[in-house]
């Protein structure tokens, strides 16, 4: 079952560099920043009410998010809704016809994703996590 709305992620060239505009400009106050190398990623989020702002920044070219600068530019990269039990979503989506780039759930900075395919979502590619506590 769908639940809120965790995230919204910003692909960014730099983080250290785009950061500073979210802290004193918006006033959010960024995390940990975490290096994910198995997605190629650098990534922090910044809470902001019941959901947060992801920023995340390519440390490898060829990963999908280096692909996607490479060929969009920075700007919104995917939204992340929050669920109750990831595996058991991608199955019922799946039932209902929907297309996931992930078979089962695996770790992300959001606690246990899964991602599915923009082509199933009307070209948005959206994350479903699942808290870890």
């Amino acid at each position: 079952m769908l639940k809120d709305i965790h995230h919204v992620a910003l692909v960014v060239k730099s983080i250290d560099e785009s950061l500073p505009f979210f802290e004193k400009a918006l006033g959010l106050k960024g995390g940990e920043v975490v290096t994910m190398p198995e997605q190629g990623v650098k990534a922090v989020l910044l809470p902001m009410g019941q959901s947060e702002i992801e920023l995340i920044e390519p440390i490898d070219e060829n990963s999908g998010v280096g692909k996607f600068l490479a060929n969009k530019g920075e700007g919104i990269h995917h939204i992340c809704l929050e669920v109750d039990d990831v595996d058991r979503e991608l199955v019922e989506l799946g039932e209902r016809g929907v297309q996931a780039i992930d078979k089962q759930g695996r770790k992300g900075l959001a606690g246990k994703v899964a991602f599915l395919h923009p082509k199933s979502t009307q070209g948005v590619l959206i994350e479903l996590a699942q808290k870890q506590h």
